[in-house]
């Protein structure tokens, strides 16, 4: 069964993001919960953020899930990347990932890995890049596997990274690693910039997809842009994906009106 998720963010540093509930974690995941979604994506300064035995607490308290953790304060607070020049800044960046992971794993989520893949900076040769990049992710990935979790990776759009941007890119990427415990996020709007189609793309590529993000053309909520839908959730359907669809988009107008904008939608295109 696919199921509904949405975006918690608990780190200052990244509040103008595309998420939905912001800083009070309790009071998102009791607003999560009356609305009906299935689970929540959280998004915390470091793994030690949240006590694992609060969360587990929370949890069963609101009948909700954790569907994935975020990584990206690891860039945005630490300026920590998989493909930064300096390898004591790369090994850093894998230790925080994997601190993460083990975070996400004690509830069986898996850990996203976004804007800390980083980028080819102007000077560096995009083959060494990308070896640094394939490194990382099968330590990664065989982390993963000895937690019982999967790694996300998510190709991102140009604007944002010059690495891999369509899922065509990061799944024959991912055929090239060692591990088989990294998959991608196919992220609507990501793909809304990249791809020359976006349902034939995740009809394609579907067996690498291992977590969606929900989000308009404009990345408002779902129904607020001019992203057609309907092939899409058929597509999604069809390569039998049961994973979260999580709502990783702007608070517009305001977090608990696109909330329930959110789970509208999702009900529309999923139930």
């Amino acid at each position: 069964m696919i199921k509904s998720c949405v975006t918690i963010a608990l780190v200052p540093q990244i509040k103008t993001g595309p998420w939905i509930f912001w800083e009070d974690l309790e009071a998102g995941m009791h607003k999560a919960s009356k609305l009906g979604f299935d689970a929540i994506e959280l998004f915390t300064a470091s793994a030690d953020a949240i006590e694992i035995p609060k969360l587990k607490e929370l949890l069963e308290k609101y009948n909700l899930e954790l569907a994935a953790v975020g990584t990206g304060a690891g860039k945005v607070i630490h300026g920590m990347t998989l493909t930064d020049p300096n390898s004591e800044i790369r090994k850093k960046a894998i230790s925080f990932i994997k601190e993460m992971m083990d975070f996400g794993a004690a509830f069986r989520a898996p850990a996203i890995i976004g804007s800390m893949q980083g980028n080819i900076l102007p000077g560096n040769d995009r083959e060494e890049t990308m070896s640094w990049l394939a490194e990382a992710l099968n330590e990664l990935g065989k982390h993963a596997e000895a937690k019982g979790v999967t790694l996300i990776y998510e190709p991102l759009n140009r604007y944002e990274t010059n690495l891999l941007n369509t899922l065509e890119a990061g799944s024959k990427f991912l055929d090239t690693l060692d591990t088989k415990s990294v998959k991608l996020l196919a992220d609507l709007f990501h793909m809304n910039i990249e791809e020359e189609n976006l349902e034939q793309s995740i009809l394609k590529w579907g067996k690498y997809i291992g977590h969606i993000h929900f989000a308009d053309s404009n990345r408002r909520p779902m129904g607020f842009g001019h992203t057609s839908m309907r092939e899409i959730a058929e597509s999604i359907k069809t390569i039998g994906y049961s994973g979260f669809v999580s709502a990783e988009a702007f608070p517009y107008p305001n977090p608990d009106a696109a909330a329930e904008q959110t789970i509208g939608e999702f009900r529309k295109w999923f139930r």
